[in-house]
């Protein structure tokens, strides 16, 4: 791979907005393998289209161990099995998502209830 498609670390926590805190522990836990010289790590296209799919894997509320089993069956087995697999959990994260869609909808009407009461009570007052 020509240095020129390596970018540095600090490159790389710009790019995707974490924290270099953050970055070290994805590397840590061995969801990305950057290329180290010396102290320096560098971050070819490879650990890039990792990045992306690791933090849309995260807004979307997944577990991180969901997010590497994602990333080791693409890696070993091809996409097939990859698609059944995120599949399987995305339905499962969409009934979660709905859930709290529901809750919040639920909460939602509660405080704007208490908001009405609150005015009411606002506008009896004579102070």
């Amino acid at each position: 791979m020509p240095d020129s498609e390596l970018i540095t670390f600090k490159d790389m926590c710009a790019r995707f907005d974490v924290t270099p805190r953050t970055l070290r522990y994805y590397e840590y836990i061995e969801l990305l393998s950057p290329k180290k010289v010396g102290r320096s790590r560098f971050y070819g296209p490879r650990e890039v289209a990792r990045m992306t799919l690791i933090l849309r894997g995260r807004k979307f509320g997944f577990a991180l161990e969901d997010i590497r089993q994602w990333l080791d069956i693409y890696q070993q087995k091809g996409s097939k099995e990859q698609f059944q697999n995120f599949l399987k959990q995305a339905d499962a994260q969409l009934g979660v998502i709905d859930q709290q869609i529901e809750e919040l909808r639920a909460a939602r009407a509660d405080l704007l209830s208490l908001c009405d009461e609150t005015r009411a009570l606002l506008t009896d007052r004579t102070d």
